[in-house]
This record gives structure tokens, C-alpha cells and sequence, in this order.
């Protein structure tokens, strides 16, 4: 448990810092240092080359990266505008959506309505405390829609190549990513204090989190894993608060909270389930 909630806060603050880099390197840029030092890192841990891999590899690996790629992007392009914990609530539809999909319950549609009415508190209704950017809302919510996709690959990719999915995963991600990342930030990414700051950003929201989220994975049930893992959008809110002064409004509050809960619902009942088929 301790081991997952260090890998939340872990993301959660080094996606704070990422956003601290967006005046000098943009969303791309910074994007690309997580990818880039990410897969190299993940590289020097798996050595996938020592596998014997096939032309008929690369779709499958490719369409898991490449998903993966644009979800951060999209992610971090959305942060640019709207809070950091509010995004990761609108991004969580993602994985609600699939957990929701994949259930033979009718009463799980019961999560998807709490999710809707939450994310319906963060639209311009009247008696708001304030709008929210539409475009940092649909990047966040076409994130989440990545987020989704990349649970669908990303299961049928695991169970094929284990663990020496996730470094060549985190390659074609970096392929997609670096070239956008280049042509908006340009000469920015090789100047050596932003190299350092890109280092600490890729340590920690991917190489440390994924470290102890594997970790977290091996000790706990998976629906308890997941029902702790929907505690981010909180976390997030609260690393924005500390690092980037970000304050949300009551009704932005009781958004993440009911995203929250939607998805500690869906994940409970998951759980009940597959204890008890019959």
C-alpha cells in the first residue's frame, strides 16, 4: 500500500514540476524529455535487444506506444490550461469506461452516471465558481479516451511479451513524440539546466512510479490496487496545490470527488465480481 501511494505522489509531483517547464520547452517539449529519458532508462533495465523479435512484433507494440505517446501529450497539453487534478478526474473516464465495458452488471452503469454528473459540475453551469478552458477539457477527456485504448493494448501486449512490452511500449511512444517536441521547442531541449530538469521529470512520473507500481502489483488484490490507484485524481489536486499554487473551486472539488468515487465503485465492484462469478 505504501509502495503505491510513494508511486502517486511521485507522479503526481513530477507531473507538477513537468508543468513548470512549459513556459520554456511547451507541453511538446516537455513531453518529449519524459518519453525520450524514460525508454532510454527502461532500455538500459530490460535490454530487449538480447530477444529475438519479428516484423510481425511491431504492430502490436506499435499500436500500445503510439497510444501511449499521444495520451501523454494530450495530458500534458491539457495541464497548459486547466488544473492538474481536475484533468487527471476527466482523464480517469478512460479507465472507467473500460472497467464499465467490461462488467456484466447493469448496476455498474450506476458509476458511469456519478462520473457524468461530476464532470457535469466542471462545465459552465450557472452559479459556477468559474469556467473552465473547453480545450484543456477535451484534450484531458480525449486522454482519457487514449487512456482506455492503451488498457486494451496494453493487456494484449503484456500477455504476450511480459515486461519487455513496456521498454519497447515507452520506444515507439518516444519515436511519435520526439519530433513534435523538437519542432515546438527547437534548440531549448539541449540547453543542459533544462536536460537536468527533464531528467528529474522522466525519475519521477515514469521510471520511479512504474518501479513501485509493479512493486504494489505483487502485494496487493488487483481491485484493491485499483480502488487505491483512484485516489490520484486527490493527489494530483494536492501536488498542484503545493507546487503550483493551483486552488480549485467547490464545485471543481466536488467534481474530482465524485470521479473519484465513480471509479472506486467501478473497481470495488470488479472485485465482488470476480469473487464471486456466480
Amino acid at each position: 500500500m505504501l509502495a503505491l501511494m510513494g508511486s502517486l505522489v511521485s507522479l503526481s509531483v513530477g507531473t507538477s514540476f513537468a508543468k513548470r517547464l512549459f513556459p520554456a520547452l511547451g507541453a511538446e517539449g516537455t513531453t518529449a524529455y519524459r518519453l525520450v529519458f524514460a525508454m532510454l532508462m527502461l532500455m538500459a533495465v530490460f535490454r530487449p535487444w538480447r530477444r529475438q523479435w519479428v516484423w510481425a512484433d511491431a504492430l502490436p507494440l506499435g499500436l500500445y506506444g503510439v497510444t501511449l505517446g499521444v495520451m501523454n501529450l494530450l495530458f500534458y497539453s491539457a495541464i497548459k490550461t486547466i488544473p492538474f487534478g481536475v484533468a487527471i478526474a476527466i482523464e480517469f473516464t478512460g479507465p472507467l469506461a473500460v472497467a464499465v465495458w467490461t462488467s456484466k452488471k447493469a448496476s455498474d452503469w450506476l458509476w458511469v452516471a456519478l462520473a457524468i454528473l461530476g464532470l457535469g459540475l466542471l462545465l459552465p453551469l450557472p452559479g459556477a465558481d468559474a469556467a473552465l478552458d473547453p480545450l484543456g477539457m477535451a484534450l484531458a477527456l480525449a486522454a482519457g479516451i487514449c487512456w482506455a485504448l492503451y488498457i486494451v493494448f496494453g493487456q494484449r501486449v503484456a500477455m504476450r511479451y511480459g515486461g519487455m512490452a513496456t521498454p519497447l511500449g515507452m520506444l515507439a511512444a518516444a519515436l511519435v513524440v520526439a519530433p513534435i517536441g523538437v519542432f515546438h521547442a527547437g534548440s531549448a531541449l539541449l540547453d543542459p539546466q533544462w536536460l537536468l530538469a527533464g531528467l528529474a521529470v522522466a525519475l519521477l512520473s515514469s521510471a520511479i512510479p512504474y518501479a513501485l507500481e509493479m512493486f504494489a502489483l505483487n502485494h496487493l488484490p488487483k481491485n484493491t490496487f485499483s480502488i487505491l490507484l483512484s485516489l490520484e485524481p486527490a493527489v494530483g489536486a494536492l501536488a498542484g496545490w503545493l507546487v503550483l499554487s493551483e486552488r480549485l473551486t467547490l464545485f471543481q472539488g466536488l467534481a474530482i470527488a465524485m470521479v473519484m468515487a465513480a471509479s472506486m465503485g467501478a473497481a470495488w465492484s470488479a472485485g465482488r465480481s470476480a469473487s464471486n462469478p456466480n
